[in-house]
């Protein structure tokens, strides 16, 4: 039999937790300096299949109007309402911890979660999530949209892993083997 797929997450937050303002805006992010220095290459690298939901779906486009930034990669894109996407991207609408049961169990490369807090979690409470990739981002937002929302789960990982990119902070998680 062969090995089960892994579902990765690789983000960056504020100190304070946050994923993006309100607002979805990255732009205290962007030019943080070591962002150019992240193992973000290799990860990609190690992906073929993408995961998101609506929002970030939405908000990729919006950030990046002239091209698609995962062209040749697998995209799903989780939505109830969305209608149309882009070639090569798919819109998936039934239950999302059954398909990614599937997916993981498929022939492939690992599966990336791409932002979303909200869909995160509630892989890490079904327990699918394998890896997480956390990068910390020397900054405060006071508000925004949150990594990790109160929610009722607990999971627990091991850390692998901590890089220093100058001002960016990496940290490698993987989830505990007894919580698989």
């Amino acid at each position: 039999m062969s090995q089960q797929r892994k579902l990765l997450f690789y983000g960056a937050m504020s100190i304070d937790g946050y994923l993006a303002r309100e607002d979805h805006r990255l732009d205290w992010l962007i030019g943080t300096e070591g962002e150019e220095d992240t193992n973000y290459d290799d990860f990609y690298a190690s992906v073929d299949t993408l995961i998101m939901g609506r929002n970030t779906y939405e908000q990729v486009l919006q950030l990046s109007p002239d091209e698609f930034p995962y062209e040749g990669k697998t995209c799903y894109i989780m939505s109830r309402t969305l209608q149309d996407s882009l070639k090569g991207t798919h819109i998936i609408r039934e239950d999302i911890l059954s398909f990614v049961r599937k997916l993981k169990n498929e022939t492939g490369q690992h599966i990336w979660i791409v932002g979303g807090g909200e869909l995160l979690q509630s892989f890490i409470k079904a327990g699918l999530v394998d890896e997480l990739y956390l990068q910390i981002v020397p900054v405060m937002i006071g508000r925004g949209i949150p990594l990790f929302s109160p929610v009722d789960m607990e999971a627990k990982f091991s850390l692998k892993e901590v890089r220093q990119y100058k001002q960016i902070a990496e940290m490698h998680f993987i989830l505990k083997q007894e919580d698989h």
